[in-house]
């Protein structure tokens, strides 16, 4: 009996499957209205002559991409304690095309508060990975040549940091072989208090005083030129601006950021001493004031050391070729040997220094020529003669306005944008 319900139970089953199941074919109309997707996609792209966004033109029409893509969505958390990559070679004997210490790809932090086990618990975004071949002459079995290969994925959204922390020391970035964006960013650089006089500076202190001869009406001028002062300068800011800047290049340790800003009001004090009149009359006044107007030229040279915190929502590559290659939706080419490119705008995020900025004496010698012209054409009132600008102690000059552009240089700072949390549960910095 059993055997008999079984084998009636397999039978109406093969019957409704072919029923249900069945080839059916569609006009073209109804294929119309399907849709699918396949898990696996390969495409060919041939190459053609083109130019990046360097200016550089490249000829590679005899070239063809070959791509294997995986039509999907990945997570991702994972930590790198040490990833090198093209070590000696083409490139040469000593260092590496990549040489980063510490890497930790997770998710996007949901705000700036995130804590260790958040961002450990998270994950990165991979959309549509895909493995591409470069291959010279395809279409002649006999020349045809592999010349290169590249890991990629039309996007990464995640939060990627680089060495075990944020400190003055760099650590993470030894070297680096690739290509970014960096986003148009902005900071405020504290500059830190010191002393401006003849020895920092090499330079005299002019002006000019006016003052009154007794019970004379017409006020006399005195033109003054002083080696001997010696003015402390307060604490004050600079917000600086730095635009979209590419960084693209083979083993490089550093970058150079350029931008602009506006130095703010700094308040000085201190004495001068000046023979007036052919040494006749000595002005010797404790002078108060302050400097506007300053603007900035910024130059940032940065060790990669200390760059950490990267917020990818792009797309990215990794890849080794044996010549220039510019691969598909590539902005630049990649240089021969390991190259890693992040194609979209990479936000660095605030690029203050985290400590003050030491004003250097190159910086003070561009201010004396502003600072001698307006104390000479905008004369200061001292009173009379003797009792204001001999006798008297002090002599406020107020504003000096100083619009003078000035090379602002900020060598390897740390940067408060560059802050993040380790990539791991509980205390480690790294794991």
């Amino acid at each position: 009996m059993k055997k008999i319900l079984l084998n009636s139970l397999v039978v109406a089953m093969c019957a409704i499957t072919q029923q249900s199941f069945a080839m059916t074919s569609l006009n073209d109309e109804e294929l119309s209205t399907v849709e699918g997707q396949a898990l696996l996609s390969m495409e060919v792209q041939k190459g053609f002559k083109q130019i990046d966004n360097l200016g550089n033109n490249y000829d590679q029409s005899n070239i063809s991409f070959y791509k294997l893509g995986l039509e999907a969505e990945m997570e991702i958390n994972t930590n790198i304690k040490k990833l090198q990559l093209g070590c000696g070679g083409v490139n040469g004997a000593a260092g590496c095309d990549i040489d980063i210490d510490n890497i930790a790809l997770s998710g996007l932090p949901a705000n700036s508060n995130y804590t260790a086990d958040d961002r450990a618990s998270s994950s990165a975004l991979i959309t549509n990975p895909f493995l591409q071949f470069a291959i010279k002459n395809p279409n002649q079995a006999s020349t045809r040549e592999v010349l290169g290969f590249r890991l990629s994925a039309e996007k990464i959204q995640g939060l990627l940091t680089l060495g075990a922390e944020n400190s003055n020391t760099p650590n993470g970035i030894n070297s680096f072989s690739g290509y970014m964006k960096t986003k148009a960013a902005s900071g405020v650089a504290n500059t830190a208090s010191r002393v401006m006089d003849y020895a920092s500076t090499g330079q005299y202190i002019e002006g000019t005083v006016r003052g009154k001869l007794g019970d004379l009406t017409l006020p006399l001028d005195l033109h003054y030129k002083s080696n001997d002062y010696s003015f402390t300068l307060q604490e004050s800011t600079a917000p600086f601006a730095i635009p979209s800047t590419i960084v693209s290049g083979t083993r490089m340790k550093e970058i150079v950021l350029k931008g602009t800003g506006t130095v703010e009001r700094i308040d000085f004090s201190g004495p001068l001493k000046a023979q007036l009149l052919n040494g006749a009359l000595t002005l010797d006044k404790q002078i108060t004031g302050y400097l506007t107007g300053l603007k900035t030229d910024i130059t940032v040279n940065q060790n990669l050391g200390l760059i950490h915190a990267l917020y990818l929502n792009n797309p990215a590559s990794l890849s080794l070729q044996s010549q220039k290659i510019l691969w598909p939706g590539a902005a630049v080419a990649a240089n021969q040997g390991w190259w890693l490119a992040m194609e979209d705008e990479v936000d660095l995020g605030s690029i203050s220094p985290s400590d003050k900025v030491q004003i250097t004496n190159e910086v003070l010698q561009q201010t004396i020529a502003g600072i001698n012209h307006d104390l000479t054409n905008n004369v200061r009132i001292c009173g009379g003669i003797i009792s204001g600008c001999i006798v008297g102690g002090s002599l406020d000059v107020s504003e000096i306005k100083n619009p003078t552009l000035i090379d602002f240089p900020l060598n390897n700072l740390k940067l408060q944008g560059q802050d993040f949390k380790p990539n791991c549960f509980g205390g480690h910095k790294f794991c």
